[in-house]
């Protein structure tokens, strides 16, 4: 169960608040990449717009949805900025920030003052040229919008930073839920949250199972045959699946935590989980 940044700053800010909280993790770094591939709108803001509204009508909608979104997250974004902020909780409020923040600077619309980024005084916005991208699945027409919009491509190569998430006690598991929500979209949070909550069930089930030395094969096996653990819960009932090699995996991390030993084929409860 793990979660992936792809920035420094990202790193550090998440890194802070699980230290903070007290949460057990490790973190490890590998080179990695973005890639997007559709279609880029050059101009103002209303410049923007205007060439969208020139699109097939099955063209259009998606795209203006996509643009109302951008314009959204622009009129959000200068909002803190006139007033001015801090980087690094500027990047609290998602990936999407870091990009306008460069199209800002390549305006020579922003200044900084110390680690507070700041709209410059006398900015006119509605002057202020941006790229606008959509993905290429909005488009059915293709030589229609080839017409209207350039192509794009782009790889971003670069470091990302993979937080190897090893709690299992269920308090700090939604104090984790609560601070990744500020850095990670939902559908990922919700993907890995359950996971943790799915492993921290599992993992004490081992532990409550565990009255003396049990030979490890037999634990192993035991688990397989009682999977899945069906858990109801005041909204409706949560179902944990798991193969030999999860409850072997699981078994693993609680001995790296201390809850059990291992020797000669057999598990021994050391302590239970808090």
């Amino acid at each position: 169960m793990r979660f992936v940044v792809k920035s420094e700053s990202l790193r550090k800010a998440f890194l802070q608040d699980l230290r903070a909280e007290g949460i057990k993790f490790e973190v490890s770094e590998r080179l990695g990449y973005e890639s997007f591939v559709g279609y880029m709108l050059e101009g103002t803001v209303s410049e923007i717009q205007s060439r969208i509204e020139t699109f097939d009508a099955g063209d259009k909608e998606a795209i203006m949805e996509g643009f109302v979104s951008f314009k959204e997250s622009l009129n959000h974004l200068l909002e803190h900025l006139k007033v001015g902020e801090k980087f690094e909780s500027l990047l609290q409020e998602g990936p999407w920030v870091a990009e306008l923040l460069d199209q800002l600077a390549g305006n020579g619309a922003i200044e900084y003052e110390g680690d507070t980024i700041k709209l410059k005084e006398g900015v006119e916005i509605d002057k202020l040229r941006f790229q606008f991208k959509f993905p290429f699945n909005l488009v059915h027409n293709p030589e229609g919008a080839e017409k209207l919009a350039r192509q794009f491509a782009l790889t971003d190569l670069t470091m990302e930073y993979e937080f190897e998430i090893l709690e299992l006690d269920m308090k700090k598991i939604n104090t984790l839920g609560k601070i990744a929500s500020r850095y990670f979209p939902e559908d990922y949070l919700l993907r890995a949250y359950f996971g943790l909550v799915g492993r921290a069930i599992l993992a004490s089930e081992i532990l409550k199972s565990l009255n003396d030395k049990v030979p490890t094969e037999d634990l192993l096996w035991a688990f397989v045959r009682a999977s899945p653990i069906a858990i109801p819960t005041e909204k409706g009932t949560l179902v944990v699946n798991f193969t030999k090699d999860a409850v072997e995996e699981t078994l693993k991390l609680l001995k790296k935590l201390g809850y059990v030993d291992v020797k000669a084929g057999k598990v021994k409860k050391l302590r239970d989980l808090v």
